[in-house]
């Protein structure tokens, strides 16, 4: 069943502020059946519950030609097929006993929809530089009204070229980045078979256990995590600072020339520890002696293999801390020997994540992104995999929302090739550092 209710956007709204976006009007997707009794409570795992305050943001251009013919109506009749697979993601959070620990009820209240128009082709959106894409990506965090707020947001956007954009902003709880990509791929896909993929993919559900052969290594402090006072029904970061998004894109001949000749006979060192290990001297050097990260969080994929049958989840994410010697001063250290340490003593703190007490782990509001300088390795994303009429978009990009003061820093491919887009979210008074720093040392602007 689809909602036909649509309402335009409240004027408070910044997909409005600059005039760019216009005919706003949003309306809701539920499941193309009712959920089952049995499946109505989702149980959230303690990994669930830590990335609680955390955001996914995608967004996927198509040129005309894909999307010509096209319409609305046709894409919203393969999402309520598709939504019936993936029934959680029209749930609501609710609390246990009255209070205690969250759960999603699969109450088939759907996904938003938005459907938007941009007054500028593909093209002159992507000359304003607007690395963020914030206004192609409706979101709400789940803070007033909480327990009506949508989980997912889907926003398709028209511009004046007839390309469309394909947004979505995804509660970090529901699953980590390569659970959303993967969710919104197989929403292609059904795009293109409609009916037939219903009954040909055998959806499971996730085991609440954690996987133990994720977790190599574990200690009894977890840095990875910053505890906050209490939220309540306000999953927002508390930031101090104003933060900006960016994206810088590094083009597959610097990786081959610059890095990969650093890591010469290192062979386990990747374009990720080495971007990674740039950015943490970069940054290093514009917070001074008193400020500089001496402990960095890193969020990359375990080692368990998850398919197109399995709901999504954040099983399959891991996190830990890589800290600098005390006698190591990172922003004059080598950038190969902070990468060489990002790749062999990162510290896996995800089991004892999975071992917190669930009153503890419930009750309580943790911050991942952001409670150190993070980096993200989204190295292996199919960040390209939604495919319109069996065409990949021409360009496509991911981030997150609700990152704290000290920022983070995400690695996805552009592309098939060996490039890279680097996302980082920092404080606005440091990001113009970075980017001079950048352009010093790498001629990336």
């Amino acid at each position: 069943m689809v909602s036909m209710s649509t309402s335009p956007s409240s004027g408070n709204n910044n997909h409005c502020s600059l005039q760019l976006i216009h005919d706003v009007k949003l309306s809701s997707v539920v499941p193309a059946s009712i959920t089952a009794e049995e499946k109505r409570q989702h149980q959230l795992t303690n990994m669930d519950l830590v990335m609680k305050l955390h955001y996914i943001k995608t967004v996927h251009f198509f040129e005309r030609d894909t999307v010509q013919g096209l319409g609305v109506d046709e894409l919203k009749k393969a999402m309520f097929v598709w939504l019936e697979m993936y029934y959680p993601i029209c749930g609501r959070i609710r609390w246990s006993d009255g209070g205690g620990r969250p759960y999603v009820k699969c109450n088939d209240s759907g996904v938003r929809v938005v459907e938007a128009k941009c007054c500028k082709t593909m093209e002159e959106y992507w000359q304003l530089g607007i690395g963020d894409f914030s206004m192609l990506v409706y979101g709400q965090p789940l803070a007033h009204d909480f327990g009506f707020t949508p989980l997912v947001f889907m926003q398709l956007t028209k511009f004046e070229c007839g390309g469309m954009s394909v947004g979505m902003s995804w509660a970090h709880i529901l699953g980590d980045a390569f659970s959303a990509s993967n969710c919104v791929n197989i929403f292609g896909k059904f795009i293109e078979q409609q009916n037939q993929l219903r009954h040909t993919i055998p959806f499971t559900k996730n085991s609440d256990e954690a996987d133990k052969h994720n977790h190599p290594k574990t200690t009894s402090i977890r840095k990875s995590l910053k505890l906050l006072d209490p939220l309540g029904e306000n999953w927002l970061i508390p930031n101090t600072h104003k933060m900006q998004n960016h994206t810088f894109h590094f083009p597959e001949e610097l990786l081959s020339n610059y890095f990969l000749q650093k890591s010469t006979g290192q062979n386990k060192i990747k374009p990720f520890e080495l971007i990674s290990a740039v950015i943490w001297k970069s940054l290093a050097k514009i917070r001074g002696t008193d400020n500089e990260p001496k402990i960095v969080t890193v969020c990359k994929k375990g080692f368990y293999k998850s398919g197109d049958s399995e709901l999504p989840s954040n099983r399959n994410q891991i996190f830990g801390i890589v800290e600098a010697p005390m006698n190591l001063r990172v922003p004059e250290a080598d950038p190969l020997e902070l990468a060489k340490l990002i790749a062999e003593n990162f510290v896996d703190e995800s089991e004892m994540v999975m071992e917190l007490e669930e009153n503890e782990i419930g009750k309580k509001d943790f911050m991942v992104y952001g409670a150190n300088l993070t980096f993200v390795d989204l190295e292996e994303l199919d960040l390209y995999g939604l495919q319109l009429k069996r065409r990949r978009p021409v360009l496509a990009n991911l981030s997150i929302g609700g990152v704290g003061d000290e920022g983070a820093v995400l690695v996805v491919p552009d592309g098939g090739g060996g490039a890279k887009i680097v996302n980082v979210i920092l404080p606005e008074f440091q990001l113009q550092g970075l980017k001079n720093e950048l352009k010093e040392e790498l001629g990336i602007f």
